[in-house]
């Protein structure tokens, strides 16, 4: 018999937007250095939309720029950065035009310090 992972869990401060994955916890995290990721800090762990299960309790806020092409949430409540939906781009900035992926703030999992782990830079100031 096989053991079926366990679910990875997180939450913004004030609990009123809760997640889980169904994935592993990431090898390494990922740091934006566009003009909004670099004021906003998260660091991210990528997963497709159907490994994400959000539960909203309260305000799930979404801000869109630019192209509008990206969707960050945050909680309403509290102001917690909890994830991004956007086109899966390519380290050149390219995209598909479909495939699609969710950064989640891994700041936010449960019993996890996103700080420790392998951070990625992104060139977002230059990308986009």
């Amino acid at each position: 018999m096989t053991e079926e992972a366990m679910p990875i869990t997180g939450s913004c401060h004030c609990g009123h937007i809760r997640f889980s994955i169904d994935g592993e916890l990431p090898a390494q995290l990922t740091r934006c250095t566009c003009s909004f990721c670099a004021k906003r800090g998260a660091l991210l762990a990528y997963y497709t939309p159907e490994q994400l299960h959000v539960v909203v309790q309260g305000d799930d806020g979404i801000y869109r720029w630019q192209t509008r092409l990206v969707d960050h949430h945050f909680c309403g409540r509290c102001g917690c950065a909890t994830y991004s939906d956007s086109p899966d781009f390519k380290p050149d900035g390219s995209w598909d035009q479909v495939t699609r992926r969710i950064g989640v703030n891994a700041r936010l999992f449960d019993d996890y310090d996103a700080a420790t782990q392998k951070i990625v830079v992104i060139d977002g100031k230059s990308l986009w």
